[in-house]
């Protein structure tokens, strides 16, 4: 037995030093993850410091036509001294938050109804079903979620929805053809839906069944014991589903820009529901339509200061999800 214990202690000591290289190896490896995305916020802060510094505060603000201003900045002169910075993002800005406000909005709350019925009402025949055709659709590419707006989507809003009478009212500032916030957020919504119902089932089979039997136990309905009980523990992965969704359409920009018309314009809320419409394009789809121009170098400086934009935007976010989720963990289960 001595002889044996004394084995253990060898072989544990012998251990410790090949435990601390793998810590250590993992340390770094975290670090530079970490570093590299340090890195790549101060390196877009500084590239795209030209353009917010010549705007000031201006460049989150309205004026003017910000395509026109995108072509003054692309065709700048050659001096250095020349260069054209005048650029107001407002359109951009306000159509990102619209269309990904709604979208993330709409998939919350299909996305717990979802989730509930998947857990607690399907049959196990369709919920074994529905697990794999929903981690699918999480994965298909954005471009055939575009190709299907152009196919399907636009065209029914266009011979549906749109009059000759509302194209007419418009028609001295834009074009209504279907490419539309109507069509983003249709399509958006159906793209990061099934990432927040995969999270919220997986949260929604984690809360201990006893839970639930317990406010049965006491009196409470099915419904009443779901919300009250399990609805409530996973408040967490709500969070954390909704601002992982936040991000993924603050960054998407293949499809927006192939649905929403591509074109710089503020949808005014006081149109009615001619809103809905009206033609935008958010900030990634900018930077996507610009690729071509990163060469030159007042306008890749612009193009860098929208990045940086939105890499902040979903820092913050994320920091936001983070406090809300340490808050509500207290009371339930859910990521951390």
């Amino acid at each position: 037995m001595e002889a044996a214990s004394l084995g253990t202690k060898a072989v544990s000591k012998e251990e410790d030093p090949t435990n601390r290289r793998v810590e250590l190896m993992l340390g770094v490896l975290a670090s530079s993850i970490l570093l590299f995305i340090a890195g790549m916020v101060i390196f877009t802060f500084f590239k795209g410091l030209p353009s917010f510094a010549a705007n000031g505060l201006s460049w989150f603000g309205a004026g003017g036509n910000v395509d026109e201003q995108l072509g003054a900045i692309f065709n700048s002169p050659a001096a250095p001294a020349d260069y054209v910075y005048e650029f107001h993002a407002w359109p951009l800005i306000w159509s990102t938050v619209v269309i990904s406000g709604l979208s993330v909005t709409i998939a919350t709350f299909l996305s717990v109804f979802s989730a509930i019925f998947i857990v607690e009402f399907a049959p196990v025949s369709l919920e074994k079903l529905l697990d794999p055709v929903i981690k699918f659709l999480a994965a298909v590419p954005s471009v055939v979620y575009g190709l299907l707006g152009i196919l399907v989507v636009i065209p029914f809003i266009n011979d549906n929805l749109i009059n000759e009478e509302m194209r007419s009212s418009v028609a001295y500032v834009i074009q209504l053809d279907g490419s539309s916030v109507l069509a983003g957020v249709l399509i958006l919504t159906f793209m990061i839906l099934p990432i927040m119902v995969a999270l919220i089932v997986d949260s929604l089979r984690a809360v201990p069944r006893v839970w639930k039997e317990g406010a049965l136990a006491l009196g409470a309905n099915r419904w009443r014991a779901l919300v009250t009980v399990s609805l409530r523990a996973v408040r967490p992965a709500i969070v954390a589903a909704a601002v992982l969704a936040t991000a993924r359409a603050l960054g998407e920009a293949i499809m927006l820009a192939m649905v929403t018309g591509s074109i710089g314009f503020a949808p005014n809320p006081l149109d009615g529901l001619l809103f809905f419409l009206e033609p935008s394009r958010t900030l990634s789809a900018t930077i996507l339509d610009g690729e071509e121009g990163l060469s030159v170098e007042p306008f890749g400086q612009t193009m860098y200061a929208i990045g940086f934009l939105l890499i902040l935007s979903c820092a913050l976010l994320s920091f936001a999800g983070w406090a809300v989720r340490n808050r509500l963990s207290r009371y339930g289960i859910g990521a951390k």
